[in-house]
């Protein structure tokens, strides 16, 4: 009618955290670009802070070619085996990811297009650390410290991890920041259990050699953990410290996703089927963004009576 504009509602969209499972992030994003729907607000926890960076700077066909192309080697080298480090990560190679695929080094966050921000723990209290201002990449990589993988980040006088450790999916930051419609992306919906009893696949004698830090240190640990806790009486063995951790962080993401979003819930939660990539397998990109997509798609109905 004349004189009457059409009301359009403020979408936020909340990337939850899951390492490696993370890379559904993009497939979620242009699947819902396919369908016509352009966030106006982008929160992200971890991993969701690296691909909702990205998306909000632009770089997000970048990002997902990168992604594609990475093998078990190259994961590998991102990580080095120095037990005086705060974390296995390699920072240099990280910042150098950073700067090329997610934000130029000195972006800030008050300059992208969208409105964004990011999650991160207070080590010292546990308080929840809201990024909305300052660089992205600093943001970015104080949302995806996860402890023992990466090291802390020191941000005016505070220690900062992982954001997964307060708020795994920010629903709360995208309706703080102006969001009348949230869609959030859980990661961590099927998780529980399903990596506990993983074995590792058995390599050739070549790729033993190159596998690197992550597969190595995983059979040391084995070996050592087996041979102090094995049980001659019924052949039990503890599980290697990459299942450990996994099932860990699994338990633990799950337990707070569920008890944030009962709290505040969004009006879509897009849970793609994820449980089969293990905590650290970032080479499996294509099967994780492929997901992404057809979480979308099966939610379509849902998301069509929402926006509308």
């Amino acid at each position: 009618m004349d004189g009457q504009q059409r009301y359009s509602p403020q979408i936020g969209l909340a990337l939850g955290s899951g390492s490696a499972r993370g890379w559904s992030h993009i497939g979620v994003i242009n699947a819902l670009a396919q369908m016509g729907i352009e966030p106006d607000i982008i929160c992200g926890c971890s991993i969701g802070s690296v691909v909702g960076a990205s998306y909000a700077a632009g770089n997000l066909a970048k990002l997902e070619q990168w992604v594609a192309s990475l093998t078990k080697l190259d994961v590998a080298r991102l990580f080095e085996l120095d037990f005086s480090l705060s974390g296995f990560v390699d920072t240099e190679l990280l910042r150098s990811f950073l700067h090329d695929y997610v934000a130029e080094e000195q972006l800030q966050i008050d300059n992208l297009a969208k409105t964004f921000a990011t999650v991160s723990t207070d080590l010292e209290t546990g308080r929840e650390v809201w990024f909305t201002e300052g660089l992205v990449n600093d943001a970015v990589w104080s949302s995806i410290s996860l402890p023992g993988i990466f090291p802390p980040v020191r941000h005016r006088g505070r220690w900062l991890v992982d954001g997964g450790l307060v708020n795994p999916v920010p629903v709360s930051v995208c309706r703080a920041l102006g969001a009348d419609v949230v869609i959030a992306v859980n990661l961590n919906g099927d998780i529980v259990g399903k990596h506990f009893y993983r074995s590792p696949p058995v390599e050739s004698s070549e790729e033993n050699g190159q596998q690197g830090f992550a597969a190595n240190l995983s059979k040391t640990f084995k070996e050592y953990s087996s041979a102090l806790f094995s049980s001659k009486d019924n052949g039990s063995k503890p599980p290697g410290i990459f299942e450990a951790l996994a099932s860990s962080v699994n338990i633990t993401q799950d337990r707070i996703t569920r008890s944030r979003m009962a709290g505040d819930p969004p009006d879509i939660i897009l849970t793609p089927k994820l449980s089969h990539i293990g905590l650290l397998e970032f080479y499996r990109a294509g099967e994780a963004i492929s997901e992404g997509g057809a979480c979308v798609q099966r939610m379509q109905s849902q998301l069509q009576a929402v926006l509308s």
